[in-house]
């Protein structure tokens, strides 16, 4: 469900060694957790390591804390060589570490949309080129999380969107690039999951309206249990696309007319996006950009305290 290579034979993962970053919650905790049961041994990279212990006590004996923050090159190379010191190398890595600021380019907190930017895309950057040359030793599979946003660019969403839509460009050129030496690369794109970071942007008092306004499954939250299922067939069949849900597979083959599509349904939803800058700019005149426009979510509040 959701994803490619429908008939592909699954890679089993006992014993293997997958990192994944952004494991303190949400989509790296659950698949941590489902790896693990298959015999994975698994690696948790990321901040808030308290969060991390927690979920690697559930993993079980095979998984261990890294702390690292991705955009910090001295401390995932860190990380990195302690994943293959504790485990002998790197089979599978999941760059999934990721925030998300809602805010509208002309009013936006600076530090907000570049943090975004930093963690969400160099972070993947940077996760990757540390990791690769053991993944690559290994012959083994990097999943990166893009998202819906790379293929449908929201309002006020400016930043997470460029983001996301540079994952998945980065993802499909190293999957070029690394064929040869027998790494497989996938792409993620899920739609909206029910995360600490979607209920903190569903929250924010001016985006969460927009949002609620979005039309049919545009803006639809799907269960967290439907994006690890497919993130974990991912894993397992070495899928080179994962979509959650699958039409947003579809949605892809038709991306260039969606701009404009965008465009035309804030204007003819009573002028949504109008109302809603009108809104972010009440906001941040009233709590200020820093506040207004801060990542959401706990792990958007971690991130920033960096």
């Amino acid at each position: 469900m959701g994803a490619t290579n429908l008939f592909a034979r699954e890679h089993a993962v006992d014993g293997k060694v997958v990192l994944i970053t952004g494991a303190a919650r949400g989509l790296g905790a659950g698949l941590a957790k489902r790896l693990a049961a298959r015999g994975a041994r698994i690696a948790l990279v990321g901040l808030e390591p308290e969060e991390m212990a927690k979920v690697a006590a559930e993993c079980g004996e095979h998984a261990a804390v890294f702390e690292a923050d991705v955009t910090d090159w001295a401390a995932l190379e860190a990380a990195t060589a302690g994943v293959v010191e504790r485990f002998g190398g790197i089979d599978v890595v999941v760059a999934n570490a990721g925030i998300a600021a809602a805010g509208f380019v002309r009013s936006i907190d600076p530090a907000a949309f570049e943090r975004t930017i930093e963690v969400d895309l160099l972070g993947v950057w940077r996760t990757v080129r540390v990791t690769l040359p053991h993944v690559i030793e290994r012959r083994g599979y990097v999943q990166i999380i893009s998202s819906l946003a790379a293929i449908t660019h929201a309002p006020a969403m400016a930043p997470y969107a460029a983001a996301k839509a540079g994952v998945e460009a980065f993802g499909n050129s190293l999957r070029a690039e690394v064929r040869h030496l027998g790494v497989t690369v996938g792409v993620a794109h899920p739609s909206w999951i029910a995360t600490d970071l979607v209920h903190g942007a569903d929250e924010h008092p001016v985006f969460g309206k927009l949002r609620a306004g979005m039309p049919g499954p545009i803006g639809k939250t799907h269960s967290v249990a439907v994006a690890l299922d497919a993130l974990e067939k991912g894993v397992l069949r070495r899928d080179r696309t994962i979509h959650v849900p699958g039409w947003v597979g579809v949605l892809k083959l038709f991306r260039a007319f969606l701009p404009p599509i965008v465009e035309i349904g804030g204007r003819l939803r009573g002028n949504m996006v109008a109302k809603a800058d009108k809104a972010a700019l009440a906001d941040v005149a009233e709590r200020g950009a820093e506040v207004s426009s801060r990542p959401v979510g706990a792990g958007g509040a971690a991130a920033m305290r960096r």
